[in-house]
């Protein structure tokens, strides 16, 4: 503008030729000029056919806009990001982004802009971030459950046949993980399974003598990772990778000023035992795992057919076993405890599990133990031999008086000893039969004794109880 207020020749070619729709208005939102590319982008905007208004021009988009142009000073922008409109321009749909700023105390000036490109790609990059990060998981950065079966899915339905060189999928488990959350908290589970993660993208890329092939590394959930290996150069390469993984994951773990010890169990599938699509593939790894875990754990097994049968055969035990729960078919049985020097007063009895099935008959102990433990059973197992053998014994106490047994005693797996609940539920278990402590004697593994702090410091909460403590081989033969 000149000093008179007449606009320049330059200043109204520039304006009217601008790529940007450019607009001028008073402070009550009359529009006093406007250039033909506003015109065009604000018109969809206009219900009468005629912008004469900006504030009700923008009314829906921004319905306080006239309030916040009256507050804002001179020289200063009225929003402090730009409007965004979407207007229906024909058969497509825009978007405007539209930028006000007070020049005065009496006027205002608007760009408008068709940001509909921008607006889209934004969109995409958006879509891109929430794809990725509902393909990762948080905690380590890997990929999750998702993207490992689209990589699998992907790998079983490649096009080359026999002449693609070998792959495996490698299933990979924590050895009783959960001890580790017990013992030191979540905090300290959460960093193991990221130095985890790492370690297994290291090893993977580790090797030189197995091929070089993509890699997958990919964290299922818990304590589970997936491994997917391609390009193998011979089928059996895939035992190098797997001991590999299986002793690096065996290393310590340095968290903080603690060093926590955990061994790993892997399942290996090879390509020419590759049967089914992605979830098959994936549950026979799963299968090859536990059996590894079932050996002992801290060691990779490759799948064979024969451990799929041996699975539906516990899986259909453990629902039968469920079942035998809820409708008491487990009943307790007991073996006199007898000094050897013929002395009546150390003698007692040791209560012992059995499962009369209603179609098997008598099931032994050996077949249904192990799988309660691996289940989570073991706990209702347990609590339910605890409180009948209380209960039996009161019941003897009351009825034989001095015939009576002289104590109890009362085997305790493995999982139940890892809980941390154990000895409440103990001490609940003797007040609900009203038997007295000094009577139990709860029979312990050798090897469960010595484990580790938490098991030492659940083996001292037992014995504050005023019970008793031996040492069994509960483990080998559940008798």
């Amino acid at each position: 503008m000149s000093g008179d207020g007449t606009p320049c020749d330059a200043l109204v070619q520039f304006l009217y030729q601008s790529p940007i729709g450019l607009l001028q208005a008073t402070m009550d939102g009359s529009i006093t000029m406007a250039n033909p590319m506003s015109a065009q982008l604000l018109m969809p905007l206009a219900t009468d056919g005629a912008l004469d208004n900006l504030f009700a021009l923008l009314a829906a988009a921004a319905p306080r806009l006239r309030e916040q142009a009256a507050a804002t000073a001179p020289a200063e922008m009225v929003t402090g990001e730009p409007l965004r409109l979407t207007v229906q321009a024909g058969p497509q749909r825009q978007v405007l982004g539209i930028r006000l700023v007070r020049l005065d105390a009496a006027t205002l000036m608007a760009s408008v802009a068709d940001i509909t490109a921008s607006v889209q790609q934004e969109q995409r990059h958006l879509a891109t971030q929430l794809r990725d990060a509902a393909r990762t998981d948080a905690l380590t950065a890997l990929p999750n459950r998702v993207a490992a079966m689209e990589s699998l899915t992907a790998l079983l339905t490649r096009p080359g046949g026999d002449d693609m060189p070998p792959f495996a999928v490698v299933f990979i488990n924590g050895d009783r993980f959960n001890r580790v959350n017990t013992t030191f908290g979540q905090a300290v589970g959460d960093e193991v399974l990221r130095l985890m993660a790492h370690r297994l993208t290291r090893a993977v890329r580790g090797g030189d003598g197995e091929g070089r092939g993509p890699l997958t590394v990919a964290r299922l959930g818990g304590d589970e990772f997936l491994v997917l290996l391609e390009g193998l150069r011979h089928p059996d390469d895939v035992h190098g990778v797997a001991q590999r993984l299986v002793d690096t994951l065996a290393m310590p773990y340095g968290v903080g000023d603690r060093q926590v010890h955990l061994s790993a169990s892997l399942g290996v599938v090879p390509d020419a035992l590759v049967r089914g699509d992605a979830e098959a593939v994936l549950q026979d790894a799963s299968i090859a795992m536990r059996e590894a875990k079932r050996a002992g754990g801290g060691r990779h097994l490759v799948f064979v057919p024969a451990m799929r049968e041996r699975a539906a055969h516990l899986g259909s035990l453990e629902n039968e076993l469920r079942r035998a729960l809820a409708e008491g078919e487990l009943f307790v049985v007991y073996q006199p405890i007898v000094p050897l020097d013929g002395q009546d007063d150390g003698a007692g009895v040791e209560a012992l599990v059995r499962w009369r099935h209603p179609t098997r008959g008598l099931v032994p102990p050996i077949e249904f133990i192990g799988v309660a433990e691996e289940t989570g059973l073991i706990d209702a197992v347990g609590a339910f031999v605890l409180d009948e053998a209380c209960r039996q014994f009161v019941r003897w106490r009351n009825e034989l008086g001095p015939l009576a047994p002289r104590s109890l005693s009362v085997n305790v797996s493995r999982a139940q000893l890892a809980r941390p609940a154990l000895a409440e539920e103990v001490r609940q278990s003797l007040g609900r039969s009203g038997m007295p402590a000094a009577a139990l004697q709860l029979e312990i593994t050798e090897s469960l004794a010595a484990q580790d702090d938490a098991v030492k410091a659940r083996l001292h909460e037992l014995k504050s109880l005023g019970l008793r403590l031996a040492l069994d081989d509960f483990g080998t033969g559940y008798s």
